[in-house]
């Protein structure tokens, strides 16, 4: 299913196989949490060169409801989207709706973020949720805890991702024996790594799932608030323990300039929000850092959001034109901000896996990495394992 190519000092390059196509990594992964990637339309994540997407067990099942994707025969027709998706499993609303859940060994009660209506989630209910979405990926529900957690909880948050994993296995084995209509055939199936910043929980869990048949791995629990050097050490105590010919997947990540560093430590496969969200705020990636299109020096700017950008957005429009779209609160100021946000994700992972093909990764990241400015809210002390 996954299949190693080349390394280049940590990164590597490969391909996932799915029932839909070929996954080249290091791959991002544009989010489109409720069946969407917002403000942008599946013809164009195509041309962008999106070869996988990200939606949500937890929203899809609440709003439109699984009942009427299966009378769609599942997400893919439900969305026009005929190439792979990845769902997670619902673990991550654990951490995000913290105050509308109760945690049980059985599973979690959530209350509907919309109406409060009760909603039960546990490993066999997302995988079989999973199951009627048609997801290429299925992710186990898992436990994703808070940063920062007492020991004693993330010991038992450990327990039960483990515990909880095993059984979506199970679930998923009895759900091909018995669902003879369901939208993907041989669905895979990814394990969770959860342990926050203890060293040895990510060692521990790590190993556990390991020895369970999951088709790949996943580092949670990352993203959720902590600092960002805690973040890479989160990374680093759980790639030791997996295996080389299974894809690595980092979830919730991140900033350009972190996906640069964590294809370093031999991460395969991202998602984030950022491209898009970003974008609803007039934030712009560029070489250079981000720049926030509103501001006044934009204001007769006649250069596009960047030069040398092949995207659709900066093929066609300038700084001045779109901040003014973005003053005006005009859609298609956001709209032409996400598709060069998106765009710029993509070409970055394309270039990545260029320069590994090469063996020139280091020389790329340091050169990517000068270039670079952090935003003010994230740190600028990256180390270079």
């Amino acid at each position: 299913m996954f299949e190693l190519l080349k390394t280049d000092g940590g990164a590597r390059l490969g391909r996932l196989h799915t029932e839909r196509g070929v996954i080249e990594t290091p791959q991002f992964m544009p989010v489109g949490t409720q069946g969407t990637v917002r403000g942008l339309t599946p013809h164009q994540l195509k041309d962008f060169g999106a070869q996988v997407i990200l939606g949500n067990t937890y929203h899809l099942n609440i709003r439109p409801g699984i009942d009427l994707i299966r009378k769609f025969k599942g997400l893919h027709r439900f969305i026009a989207w005929d190439r792979p998706i990845l769902t997670d499993s619902g673990g991550f609303q654990v951490f995000s709706l913290s105050k509308l859940r109760t945690i049980t060994e059985a599973g979690v009660h959530f209350k509907s973020h919309l109406d409060g209506s009760p909603l039960f989630l546990g490993p066999k209910e997302a995988t079989a949720i999973q199951m009627e979405l048609g997801s290429d990926i299925m992710m186990a529900f898992d436990e994703c805890p808070p940063w920062p957690c007492d020991e004693e909880a993330m010991k038992g948050a450990v327990e039960r991702t483990v515990r909880w994993g095993r059984i979506c296995l199970e679930e998923r084995s009895k759900l091909l024996d018995s669902m003879t209509d369901r939208p993907t055939q041989k669905p895979l199936l990814f394990g969770i790594v959860q342990g926050g910043g203890y060293s040895h929980w990510r060692e521990e869990c790590a190993k556990r799932l390991v020895d369970l048949p999951f088709d790949g791995y996943a580092i949670g629990g990352v993203s959720v608030g902590e600092p960002e050097h805690e973040m890479y050490r989160a990374v680093e105590y759980a790639i030791p323990h997996l295996p080389t010919n299974h894809v690595r997947y980092t979830m919730g990540l991140g900033q350009p300039n972190q996906l640069v560093e964590l294809v370093a430590r031999g991460v395969d496969i991202f998602d984030c929000v950022l491209p898009t969200r970003i974008a609803r705020h007039c934030g712009a990636y560029t070489r250079e850092g981000q720049i926030n299109l509103r501001n006044s020096p934009f204001r007769e700017d006649e250069k596009p959001i960047e030069e040398g950008c092949s995207c659709y957005a900066c093929q066609n429009f300038r700084r001045d034109y779109i901040r003014h779209l973005l003053k005006a609160n005009e859609i298609l100021g956001l709209m032409l901000v996400t598709m060069h946000n998106v765009h710029f994700y993509l070409r970055l992972m394309k270039e990545i896996r260029e320069a590994i093909t090469d063996g020139r990764f280091d020389s790329y990241r340091r050169e990517f990495q000068t270039r670079y400015k952090l935003g003010k809210n994230h740190e600028s002390n990256i180390t270079h394992p």
